[in-house]
């Protein structure tokens, strides 16, 4: 299957001393072979932040 199923964390939550957020999201691994990054919406911050892929 080309899709596979990635773990979104946030970027900022560790630079503030706050807990990560983090979201599930799927890519296709056979088009997009670099991390994904998308702003999501952090609870613990209030705010939309940058989430990036982790493995």
């Amino acid at each position: 299957m080309p899709r596979e199923i990635v773990i979104l964390e946030c970027t900022e939550a560790k630079n503030e001393g706050k807990p990560p957020s983090r979201y599930m999201s799927t890519r296709n691994k056979k088009v997009q072979t670099e991390r994904v990054e998308k702003k999501k919406y952090n609870p613990h911050l209030r705010r939309h932040t940058l989430h990036r892929e982790i493995k």
